[in-house]
């Protein structure tokens, strides 16, 4: 079984934790309506997705 050899600094703990620190997404905005949507999804509002529309919206 592995045992570490040395004690862990804390700067080498803190700088591995940082990187499972919250983010907020990230939003774009839609080619077609122009609305804020995440990114690789289809538009709620006007069914839009790279260009070509895959969801029918009933207005």
């Amino acid at each position: 079984m592995g045992v570490p050899k040395r004690k862990t600094s804390k700067m080498r703990l803190r700088t591995r934790k940082a990187s499972h620190r919250w983010h907020a997404p990230l939003l774009n905005k839609c080619a077609q309506c122009g609305s804020t949507i995440a990114s690789h999804t289809a538009c709620p509002s006007c069914g839009y997705y790279k260009g070509r529309q895959v969801l029918s919206i009933n207005a």
